[in-house]
């Protein structure tokens, strides 16, 4: 890789700049105009106003100015555009990536019966409608403490209590200011009651009534999700009553699922039992119950091909498409090699390589349906008075991806190169191997919920301005585009992937890397980061409106 720029596809117009050039400086033949700083992209020529911009091998802008070559793109000259799409003939042939030294490898995971396999072993206790949030609550106080899932009194608390103490003995603002305490050194050890039981987890949202009847379908498919996903051992389910999202949608989704379903699951209706008191001591009673059955089960061998890995980026900036990304793309197709699943999501950052993913999906219907989801799901965002241009947040623009057709050409290098295998909308289930496509928005945690109510037991999450996104029952693992970030915020981010744009690292080296550290985290041996912080971000996507 040069060392101070990048032309990323051959038939490219503009290059990123992997480090800040300065006005007058001399880039092979090109006199650099204006000072472009890392991530961002400058012109290979002289262009014209309406002049397309090409990056990644595809339309990415269109100038609306005049730019001398050498000279910065940016929101001030460019706007978004991208080729359109059709159905064309299959380009389904792919190279496969050498596999012979995983063949034989194998993680250790608890076996479902519906032979699926997880890389946690979770409980969960579900709210059917946001009237039992509270009720929630009160389940979550009772049982992280008492059973070792959470510590006696956070670190932060303790560190309250400490400056409390302070202040009674006399201490002055400037002391306390000054006093040097590490929040690390106030962590206790936890001791689980259940050892095999990874904790329990409590999905609160703000659904399940006053949206459309899509909406609660869509939010009992989600849960359905979540109570037959790999990593949950049963679940406890509460609910009011009267709600859009009743018991027997969530019966139907689940059935949908695993019609053999045979996990521990405990219903509980508030309006029938009646009295509060009564439904949370039933509520508590059970799930101690399905805690001690989970707590029999043991991780066991199981072959590579049981993983299904989430690929997800937020807070993405001008290496996200060259590092990170594409390192993960390859990860992504050893798993698929190896007969694996992965799954590719957050569909307006698809924008603009539509043709591309189309092209590769291994049948027209499944063409077909893709090209459906795009089209309609951008025909109802500019109904809404935006639409998929819009997508790129303030954060993003400042580091480099001024179009959203520049962040979805990047984005989409998280699939890899092998085929589609299918097309899903939200929230459906994941049922071949391969890649996968599936519909969802591009916002983190409405995403990466997603991806894991489809199926994923584990989530590769890129970023290049960091974020501490985690997800209730399945790891998250993070990974920074560049090494910067990655020595700036280590406490959440597993993964430095910069070492590619230090030419330190190719991506093929980095994509083996990322499945290596992947097989630790899906035996157990590995916390990511973000679950190790607690990050257990949830939040169901609603399509609909509200009422």
């Amino acid at each position: 890789m040069q060392t101070n720029f990048l032309k990323i596809h051959p038939d490219d117009n503009v290059a990123v700049a992997l480090a800040t050039l300065y006005q007058n400086e001399s880039v092979n033949d090109i006199v650099i105009q204006e000072k472009i700083p890392a991530k961002h992209k400058f012109a290979l020529k002289d262009f014209n106003e309406d002049d397309s911009i090409i990056m990644y091998g595809v339309l990415v802008g269109k100038a609306t100015k005049s730019i001398q070559k050498g000279g910065l793109l940016s929101t001030q000259n460019i706007q978004h555009a991208a080729g359109s799409y059709q159905l064309k003939e299959r380009h389904t042939n792919w190279n496969k990536p050498d596999i012979s030294s995983y063949q034989n490898k194998t993680f250790n995971g608890f076996h479902r019966a519906d032979g699926s396999v997880g890389t946690r072993n979770f409980w969960v206790v579900i709210p059917l409608v946001f009237c039992e949030n509270k009720n929630v609550d009160v389940l979550q106080e009772a049982f992280m403490k008492a059973l070792g899932y959470q510590q006696k009194q956070s670190p932060y608390e303790s560190m309250v209590q400490h400056f409390v103490q302070q202040y009674y003995s006399g201490k002055n603002e400037q002391t306390i200011l000054e006093e040097d305490i590490a929040v690390e050194d106030l962590y206790e050890e936890e001791n689980k009651i259940f050892p095999n039981v990874d904790g329990i987890k409590f999905l609160k949202h703000t659904l399940g009534c006053g949206g459309t009847r899509d909406d609660a379908r869509s939010l009992c498919g989600l849960l359905a999700g979540y109570i037959t996903h790999a990593n949950v051992a049963g679940a406890t389910v509460l609910s009011l009553g009267c709600q859009n999202a009743q018991i027997g949608v969530l019966q139907e989704e689940i059935n949908k699922r695993d019609n053999n379903f045979s996990k521990p699951l405990f219903l509980l209706e508030q309006q029938k039992i009646g009295n509060e008191k009564k439904l949370l001591s039933e509520a508590i009673k059970k799930t101690f119950a399905g805690l001690m059955e989970a707590n029999q089960l043991q991780r066991k061998p199981a072959p590579l091909n049981k993983l299904c890995i989430g690929l997800e980026c937020g807070g993405s900036d001008g290496f996200s498409g060259i590092s990170a990304n594409p390192a993960i793309g390859y990860t992504s197709d050893l798993l698929v090699a190896l007969g694996g699943s992965v799954v590719l999501s957050e569909f307006p950052e698809l924008c603009g390589v539509e043709q591309e993913l189309s092209d590769r999906c291994i049948d027209d219907a499944t063409a077909q349906k893709f090209m459906q989801l795009m089209t309609t799901y951008n025909k109802r965002a500019v109904e809404a008075g935006s639409g998929f241009y819009a997508n790129p947040s303030p954060g993003n623009i400042k580091d480099g991806l001024i179009t959203d057709a520049i962040k979805s050409a990047g984005a989409a290098k998280k699939g890899g190169t092998s085929p589609v295998t299918d097309v899903l909308d939200y929230p459906e289930k994941i049922s071949k191997q391969g890649l996968n496509l599936l519909c969802t928005p591009g916002s983190d945690i409405e995403s990466t919920t997603a991806e894991v109510g489809s199926g994923a037991n584990i989530v590769l999450f890129t970023t290049g301005l960091g974020t501490p996104t985690g997800n209730p029952i399945a790891p998250v693992l993070k990974l920074s585009t560049n090494t910067t970030l990655f020595n700036k915020m280590n406490d959440i981010i597993d993964i430095d992937t910069g070492t590619i744009i230090e030419g330190n690292e190719t991506i093929e080296q980095a994509g083996e890397k990322i499945f290596n550290y992947i097989i630790n985290v899906a035996n157990g041996d590995t916390l990511a980061k973000a679950e190790a912080g607690l990050h257990d971000d949830f939040i169901p996507w609603k399509r609909g409106i509200s009422l």
